[in-house]
């Protein structure tokens, strides 16, 4: 008898570690607080319940697991961390789904471990970090990022310390006997609400790109200074920040997958109505699905800012990379796989890349990893309004578990 996965008990798994939230912001548990160990106490239980051996790695991972000794592991689950003020369903459905996987597959011998994982710290936590635990796990998380500090002047070891692990020995959370890795998730975004389609097979996880431009000019009086003898350093900005629209928008046109770009953050100095302009900084984060596109926007861009600021005799843009992440394809076997499950069930799949940032992007690294998302209404995410309905997470649960039993059935496993 094939095994089902119980909708109505993984939905009121959903609502009950929500409901462990910080009770003057629903629905927030941010990573390293006392409800977000709370959280983890009653997930723990869940996990005992289900008949998996509860462990906690080095880097402060909390997974329920079973299965034969040594046996290469079929890695499921996401985050139960929040952002301020966050949804129920961000990471939670994940977690909850991949719970629900483990259920129904209680007592049903396999050929590989069953670990479902509560990965710490996906949403950026106060230490300027996201995707805590997995970049542990994928021996990107170093000494420097360790000693990340806090408002309170704490280190980002201190707080993995604080919830159990054991960062002097982080190194031992690497993981390489991950044989596949599997994460449902909301979609956060309108694509699949749209097109009225269940189920997004994620193709790719974007890579992400943030640089800062600044702009020099000269701060004079608004009132007594020429137009022809400004140095107004917010003018080439104006016209950067509509490049960087417009070229995304040519970009996204052009095809070649999933290509956004934001100017999310714009400062004026001195910021004042009756003074000109003398500096802006500005930050613009790009996303897309292939790096050699973000590199040919950001050539393009830099090219499009320095005539600006010539033109309106701007010192030339200073460009600094905050950061820079690398895009991230999913297993194209493991995709089909999910498709494959889904459409047995009669459950309307597409192809979609994720535009935003999550923890398989970086198992993906050790392991072949994929993900199921599910429609989000209205596309909210990261809001109280966020939501998800009950029979989308039963049915990306339902593809995840049709997926890990063809894989399981197949008789020469990958290495």
């Amino acid at each position: 008898m094939r095994p089902e996965i119980d909708a109505d008990r993984l939905w009121a798994d959903i609502m009950a570690l929500a409901a462990i939230t910080d009770p003057d912001q629903p629905w927030t548990r941010r990573s390293f607080t006392p409800r977000f160990r709370e959280g983890r106490a009653w997930l723990a239980a869940r996990f005992i319940d289900a008949g998996l051996d509860v462990r906690l790695d080095a880097a402060g991972n909390l997974s329920g697991r079973r299965g034969p000794a040594g046996a290469r592991t079929v890695l499921i689950g996401s985050h139960t961390d929040t952002v301020p003020g966050g949804g129920r369903f961000d990471g939670i459905a994940g977690v909850a789904a991949a719970l629900e996987v483990a259920r129904a597959l209680a007592g049903r011998p396999l050929n590989h471990a069953l670990e479902v994982v509560d990965y710490l710290a996906e949403e950026p936590s106060v230490f300027g970090l996201s995707c805590v635990g997995s970049r542990a796990m994928a021996g990107k998380l170093d000494d420097a990022m360790l000693a990340f500090t806090g408002p309170d002047g704490g280190t980002l070891a201190q707080a993995i310390r604080g919830v159990g692990g054991d960062p002097e020995h982080i190194a031992a959370a690497r993981r390489s006997d991950i044989a596949l890795a599997l994460e449902l998730h909301i979609e956060q975004g309108r694509v699949l609400e749209s097109a009225g389609v269940t189920l997004g097979i994620v193709s790719a996880i974007v890579g992400i790109a943030r640089v800062e431009i600044r702009f020099e000019g000269a701060a004079d009086h608004a009132g007594t200074t020429p137009m022809d003898l400004r140095r107004d350093a917010m003018v080439p900005a104006a016209e950067t920040i509509a490049a960087v629209s417009a070229l995304a928008q040519e970009y996204a046109m052009a095809g070649h997958g999933h290509f956004v770009a934001t100017t999310g953050v714009v400062e004026v100095t001195p910021n004042a109505a009756n003074v000109v302009p003398g500096m802006v900084r500005m930050i613009v984060e790009v996303r897309a699905e292939t790096a050699a596109r973000i590199e040919d926007f950001l050539i393009r861009l830099a090219a499009l800012s320095r005539d600006a600021a010539a033109r309106h005799r701007v010192t030339r843009p200073v460009f600094r990379t905050l950061s820079r992440t690398d895009p991230v394809a999913c297993d194209a076997d493991l995709r089909a796989l999910l498709r494959d499950a889904a459409l047995l069930r009669g459950t309307s799949t597409m192809d979609m890349a994720s535009g935003a940032g999550h923890d398989t992007a970086f198992i993906a690294a050790i392991a072949p990893a994929a993900m199921v998302f599910v429609p989000s209404k209205d596309g909210r995410s990261h809001a109280p309004e966020e939501w998800s309905d009950r029979a989308d997470i039963a049915a990306g649960a339902e593809a995840m578990l049709g997926a890990i039993l063809a894989f399981d059935a197949r008789p020469i496993h990958r290495k």
